[in-house]
């Protein structure tokens, strides 16, 4: 009988376990990565450089094209496409859009990098004389990467996108 009890609560006792940590990993706290970067043109110049969901591919360097593919650039609930440099493929939705506080906010729907439920914001905001451009994302990652590999991989996506933004506005960089 002690066998028969071990080989159940084996057949019962593995799965539970397995089930566990798979909620454990599950329900992890998100990363959150936040980038900014101060600039001497206003946040309505800025703006107009990343403001359009529809041109990732004119302002950063990383993105090869950008098209939508579902609704209406700018408006909520637009899907657009993106291809890197390299010919990866993202898919991201516009979750909200306000031209008049220069702040977008999206979600990734398909993307080949190890991350999952990634949110991200890319905002400009008054800064003394110029602004200051704010790009904040919250996500869980997947695959063999630890969590500040995570976090700088987009860290590193943003300050490239910074200092592209800052070339298109004619300004140098900040030592």
């Amino acid at each position: 009988m002690h066998t028969r009890i071990r080989g159940l609560s084996r057949r019962v006792v593995l799965p539970l376990l397995s089930a566990f940590f798979a909620a454990a990993a599950w329900g992890a706290p998100a990363l959150k990565v936040e980038e900014s970067t101060v600039l001497a043109a206003s946040p309505a110049a800025v703006w107009k450089v990343i403001g359009e969901f529809n041109d990732l591919s004119g302002w950063h360097p990383m993105i090869a094209a950008t098209s939508i593919v579902k609704g209406t650039n700018n408006a909520k609930g637009a899907v657009r496409s993106l291809t890197t440099k390299d010919g990866a493929k993202i898919v991201e939705e516009l979750l909200a859009y306000d031209g008049k506080s220069h702040s977008m906010r999206y979600r990734f729907l398909e993307s080949p990098l190890p991350v999952k439920d990634y949110v991200a914001t890319l905002a400009v905001k008054p800064e003394g004389t110029g602004s200051r451009i704010v790009w904040k994302s919250e996500f869980k990652r997947t695959g063999d990467i630890d969590d500040a590999k995570a976090k700088e991989l987009f860290a590193g996506i943003y300050r490239a996108g910074f200092d592209s933004t800052r070339a298109k506005l004619g300004e140098t960089a900040k030592n």
